[in-house]
């Protein structure tokens, strides 16, 4: 029998639970400074940034990646 498992980090992963490892691990202030966006910088909120975030493809893009380079310094 295979093991299909997928070699794709963001496999299983919600856009939401994404956001909060990345605040939880940065916080919103250095967030804003790595991802140059509205929603990390003024009056941030997980709430608020998913639903700019579900809307806008190339900020969604800059998350995903910044999520896979963070990966390695979760796990330390």
């Amino acid at each position: 029998m295979q093991n299909n498992i997928s070699k794709d980090p963001l496999h299983g992963i919600t856009l939401q639970r994404i956001l909060e490892i990345l605040v939880g691990f940065y916080g919103f202030d250095t967030l804003g400074e790595l991802i140059k966006i509205k929603c990390f910088t003024d009056n941030p909120s997980i709430k608020s940034s998913l639903t700019f975030l579900r809307k806008t493809d190339w900020a969604r893009k800059k998350v995903e990646e910044l999520y896979i380079r963070t990966l390695p310094k979760l796990s330390n």
